[in-house]
């Protein structure tokens, strides 16, 4: 096997471009490498990291994943459901898949709504701290 750099056909683009395109720092960014949840498609021959417009629609995946609190055990739990269901050809398989995605989709509903719960609580806080 060659330690050459990866060669791809796709658009990419540079650590610093991902992260103004996300929001997000290159600190977090590689962060999310060195763990194994957004590895960097390929390295140029000086060693920094490619990326791919697929790994910018899985850190955005991960980006809002974020403020809902899930942890980074869930957030890999969840970009594997992700990635087989991309793959997966067997109805059986595909239909487990689809079910523990939903329930990511039923947790991260919960949290939203204890989001909103929270914002309003705040709203009303706020509106309390006008009247004076």
């Amino acid at each position: 096997m060659s330690d050459a750099p990866v060669e791809t056909s796709e658009r990419t683009m540079h650590i610093g471009e991902l992260a103004e395109r996300t929001g997000l720092s290159l600190r977090t960014i590689r962060h999310y490498d060195e763990v194994g949840i957004l590895p960097a498609t390929a390295r140029t021959e000086g060693g920094f990291r490619v990326y791919t417009e697929d790994d910018l629609e899985r850190l955005m995946v991960i980006r809002r994943m974020k403020p809902l609190g899930f942890t980074l055990e869930e957030m890999t739990d969840l970009l594997a459901v992700l990635d087989a269901l991309q793959e997966e050809r067997d109805d059986a398989r595909t239909a487990e898949l689809r079910r523990r995605l939903a329930a990511f989709r039923d947790t991260a509903m919960e949290r939203r709504d204890k989001m909103v719960d929270t914002l309003a609580r705040a709203d009303e806080f706020i509106d309390v701290l006008t009247k004076y």
